[in-house]
Parts: C-alpha cells; sequence; structure tokens
C-alpha cells in the first residue's frame, strides 16, 4: 500500500470510529463532533476512560498498535459498565465492533470513577502480561532486538551459539512494513511452521534517523536480499521478492565493502579502491587447506588446538572412472559437484559432500588427509606439527554460482571482480555488458519494470542508457572465506535491508552439547556481556551486569518487605 492509500484507510477508520462511539462521548459528557477529529478523538477518550494521553502514540506504531487496540477496546466498554467475561471476548473478536452495539443498542451509563485495578487476581495477570508484552515489542522492534549466530561465517569474532543485542538505533530504525504480524518473533510460529505474517496491507519503506553510518568492516545484520537459492543459481523467471522484507531471513555478515566503494578479491583477501581491506585484530580471516598427516588421521592423533575445528574429508576418485563420460554428466548437472576437481591420483573436496554422493561416484575416503578451516597462525602451528606431511591451502576455481553468474567473467570465491558498489544518486551506464550487475537492484530492490528487447533496454517503458541508484548498497562477507554464503553469491545488500548493528554478546554456549549438562558446562562465561565491535581482546562487563541485577533484586525485595510492613 502506498502513504495515500494508508490515509485513506486511517480516514475510513476515523468514520469508523465515530459512528461507532458518538453516543458514548455525549454519555460522558463530551460534544458528539470530537469524536470525529482525528487525534484529538483518541485524546478525549484517554480522559473518559481515565488513562495516559500518551497510550494515543502507542495506537501509531506498527505492530504495537496491534496489541493496543483490544486494550483501549476493553477499557472503553469497561468504562460504560460492561465487565464481564463474555463482553471483552466478543469485542476482541469483532475487531471492536461490538461498541456498535453498546453505542446504539443499550442503554450504557458513564462511569468515570470506576476502577482501573482488576478485579480478579487472573485479571490483574493478564493485564500485566499484557503490558510487558507491548513494552518488550516496543523495545524488540525499535530498540534492541536479541539475535542467534547461527552459522560460523563470522567465526573468531562470532561463534556458533553466541546470543546477540542487535541495536536498530545505531543506523536508524526501520518501521516494520508487515503491518499484522505476531510480536516477537520472525517468520514462523514458534514450535510450528505457520507463518506468522500476513502478507498484506504492507507500509512503505519508513526509517527513522541513525547515529551513524555503516562504516567498513562493521559487522551488520540484515534480511537476507536472495531468502531463495533460486535466484543465486541464475534462475531469474519468477519475482526477487519471496517475502515482505522485514520478513527475509535475518543475517549477519561483516560490511567489507561500502556504496561508492570498487571491490576486488585476490586470493580470498579483499582490496577496496586497490587497497587490501585492513580488519580488525578480533577478525580472524579462514580458509580451507589441505592437511595431510603421516598416519590415518583419528580423533586421538589430532592436534588438541585444532579439536572442534570444522573439518571435510579428502575423497579419491580412480581416474578411469572420472574421465567416464556419465560421470561427467552428473557432474554438469549437479550443482553440489561444481567445486570438485580431478588429478591422476584424488579429488579434494572442501565440504558439503554427502556420503551418499560419495558412494555413487565410487569416491573413497584418504584417510591421512582432511580439509580442515585454518586462520594464518594455525597453518604455522600445524605446520610443526610432528605428524604433519603438508598444509595446502584448498584453490577454487571458476563458478558460475558466483554473482553475477556471468560465466566469462571466471570468477570463484577466490579471485573477484573488480565490481562496482553502488551509492544513492550515482549513475552507471547501462548496456548488455553491464546489466548483469545491476538488473536486480532495477527490476527487484527498486521496483522498476525493465525489459530487453534485442539489444535495447527499457526501464518503465522509456528505453535507457544509464540509470541513476536510489539508495545505497553494501557488500556482505564472512570471515570464513571457503564456509560463508555471502555477497559472493547473492551481491549487493541494499540499505533498506539493514537490520541493525550487533552491540553485545549477552550469551554464549556450544548449541552442539548434547544434555542439559553438557550445555551448562559449555557455557563461554568469557564471552557473556562482551562487546562486539572493537580493537584488542574482547571485554566481558558480566560481573557488573550480574552485580547490578543483584542490586536491582535486593532493592525490590527490601521494597516489598517495606510495603509489606
Amino acid at each position: 500500500m502506498t502513504f495515500t492509500q494508508w490515509f485513506i484507510f486511517f480516514l475510513v477508520v476515523q468514520v469508523i470510529h465515530f459512528l461507532g462511539t458518538w453516543k458514548l462521548y455525549v454519555k460522558a459528557g463530551r460534544k458528539a463532533w470530537e469524536a470525529a477529529i482525528p487525534v484529538y478523538n483518541g485524546i478525549v477518550l484517554m480522559k473518559i476512560i481515565n488513562r495516559p494521553k500518551w497510550w494515543i502514540a502507542l495506537l501509531f506504531i506498527p505492530v504495537v498498535n496491534l496489541l493496543m487496540f483490544p486494550v483501549i477496546w476493553i477499557e472503553t466498554i469497561r468504562t460504560f459498565g460492561f465487565y464481564k467475561k463474555l463482553d471483552s471476548l466478543l469485542v476482541i473478536v469483532t475487531l471492536g465492533l461490538y461498541i456498535f452495539y453498546i453505542n446504539y443498542a443499550t442503554d450504557a451509563s458513564y462511569h468515570a470513577d470506576r476502577s482501573l485495578k482488576p478485579r480478579s487476581e487472573l485479571g490483574e495477570w493478564v493485564s500485566s502480561i499484557a503490558f510487558a508484552i507491548i513494552a518488550a515489542t516496543l523495545v524488540h522492534t525499535y530498540f534492541m532486538q536479541p539475535f542467534t549466530i547461527p552459522s560460523s561465517s563470522l567465526e573468531k569474532s562470532l561463534l556458533v551459539g553466541d546470543y546477540l543485542f542487535v541495536s536498530k538505533f545505531h543506523y536508524g530504525a526501520r518501521v516494520p512494513s508487515t503491518v499484522i504480524a505476531a510480536p516477537m518473533v520472525h517468520d514462523s510460529l514458534p514450535f510450528s511452521n505457520l507463518r506468522s505474517y500476513l502478507k498484506k496491507p504492507q507500509l512503505p519503506y519508513t526509517r527513522l534517523p541513525g547515529l551513524q553510518k555503516i562504516k567498513n568492516n562493521d559487522i551488520v545484520c540484515f534480511n537476507w536480499p536472495a531468502d531463495t537459492l533460486a535466484t543465486m543459481w541464475g534462475d531469474t523467471s519468477g519475482k526477487f521478492t519471496y517475502k515482505p522484507l522485514d520478513k527475509k531471513t535475518n543475517y549477519v555478515k561483516r560490511c567489507v565493502g561500502i556504496a561508492g566503494d570498487s571491490l576486488e578479491i585476490k586470493n580470498g583477501f579483499v582490496y577496496i579502491n586497490g587497497k587490501k581491506n585492513e580488519l580488525p585484530y578480533r577478525a580472524k580471516i579462514q580458509f580451507y587447506y589441505t592437511y595431510e598427516s603421516k598416519t590415518p588421521i583419528t580423533s586421538s592423533n589430532f592436534p588438541n588446538f585444532l579439536r572442534g575445528k570444522e573439518r571435510t574429508g579428502v575423497y579419491k576418485i580412480l581416474t578411469e572412472y572420472w574421465n567416464d563420460p556419465r560421470v561427467q554428466d552428473a557432474f554438469k548437472q549437479s550443482a553440489n559437484l561444481s567445486k570438485i576437481g580431478s588429478d591422476s591420483l584424488y579429488t579434494e573436496v572442501a565440504g558439503g559432500v554427502a556420503q551418499d554422493l560419495a558412494n555413487r561416484l565410487k569416491m573413497t575416503n584418504v584417510d591421512t588427509k582432511i580439509n580442515i578451516n585454518l586462520t594464518q597462525e594455525e597453518v604455522v602451528q600445524l605446520k610443526k606439527y610432528s605428524q604433519t606431511v603438508s598444509v595446502n591451502k584448498v584453490n577454487y576455481g571458476a563458478d558460475n554460482a558466483i554473482f553475477p553468474h556471468v560465466e566469462s567473467n571466471q570468477w570463484s570465491q577466490d579471485n573477484f571482480g573488480p565490481i562496482y558498489i553502488p551509492k544513492a544518486g550515482a549513475t552507471v551506464t547501462l548496456n548488455a555488458a553491464s546489466l548483469p550487475y545491476y538488473e536486480q537492484i532495477i527490476k527487484n530492490y527498486e521496483a522498476n519494470d525493465l525489459q530487453v528487447v534485442g539489444e535495447n533496454i527499457f526501464i518503465n517503458g522509456e528505453k535507457a542508457d544509464s540509470y541513476t541508484f536510489k539508495q545505497d548498497y553494501y557488500w556482505m562477507m564472512g570471515d570464513n572465506r571457503h564456509n560463508s554464503l555471502d555477497a559472493r553469491y547473492f551481491g549487493f545488500t541494499p540499505f533498506d535491508h539493514v537490520l541493525g548493528k550487533p552491540v553485545m554478546v549477552w550469551f554464549s554456549w556450544d548449541p552442539s552439547a548434547a544434555g542439559i549438562g553438557t550445555k551448562i558446562k559449555s557455557i563461554r562465561w568469557d564471552r557473556m556481556f562482551t562487546t562486539v565491535h572493537g580493537d584488542g581482546e574482547p571485554v566481558s562487563y558480566r560481573y557488573v551486569v550480574f552485580g547490578l541485577i543483584a542490586l536491582y533484586i535486593g532493592y525490590s525485595f527490601y521494597k516489598g518487605k517495606k510495603i509489606k510492613k
């Protein structure tokens, strides 16, 4: 819906409110016309039901207002003597229209001095829980949101099992575009696959002013632009937006390139405007290396300092089987095989080969070799290990899955670019060669009608040889370079997809630990309440936080005893 459509909808709601309440306003000693003036009618209503005027502000905050409207409906009918549970149920089920019945079909009387305290202990509990949810939704949506790290793409800086606080106000809180949704959940309801929202109506994209702009190497939480693998493998037959903007999958990566930068990747390292990107101290780049041992690799003889690191097998394929046309046909038809190469002895596979696939291709594990994610410091240490024969970096070849899926580029995840990262207001030349880089932006992110007829490009029905960008874009990548689904595959991230800035790890444990006891033992106490950004070793503020919590509990206990006395 456009802003104009929303304004019309707002006026319709005001008319419905006037028709359903004007008699009640009169019974409360007010004028009938006061029920018809937008916003002012709400202020008057708050006075009638004896509630604070600032409640009106909550009615204009998306998602929060869904929780506030039922509260105000119930408060209104109770002010006019309808206290029964059935009345409350009816006013909620009818979306407030039950007030029409009270307004026209009953002899309701105004109770100006009614008690605002719930009439039962259950009512008090419901009231407390309702306002706790409203407050939490407000904080969650516009100030600070909890977030979990599900993958190892930022390993070392952020670990799998880290629980973050993501600030919404650093880059400016984004007003939810999905207006009808369950509070404090993302795209599905807990413990189910049921969608937690309605796709329509949708608010136009709006963002509150931020405190700062995204800088190079900031860790950023954002909504995954693709939200489906289909578009990443070159399938552009369908519409790009599969979910509403604010319901796309949450991702967290490092923003290595900002709007206006020229970015290139050489041997896995990022270069910005021709200069090698200098990462913060806490960021540790990792690549897959093939480690060869003198003896078969087992859990007992694997180096202690690498235990827990992600490892994948190295598989062998006989040369005569590799050259079989049927095998080559299978390789061409399966995206899962795109990373596999061959020499006369074995095929090195860095990640993601299922055992059934290995069996089907008659691949056998090379028990003295593994591929393992390593930092440069770990490589140096592993080379000194007594059982080591060799440690060689895995080098990836050209991959058509790499953005923008132009085969002639021959780009890979290790060698890529240069590529320009669009900036709002910048203009680029459009032709057959440049269009693949910006097609997603023009058509899907900036909602233009894009048509290609022969060698001619038409935008919104007009022939175009250039395009001016409407917003900034960013290049999000993982530090775990060979194990990160990032911008090298899905391309640019628009600013309207940016969710917030992770500011603190408030809890951390090993999610793979089995059993409650083991999980408790796996808690990483040194990571609790540590800041995400900054140089040097992470500093934990857990003792400060625990101390404040203890003081609050002690004060509440003392205050409770004093009141009771």
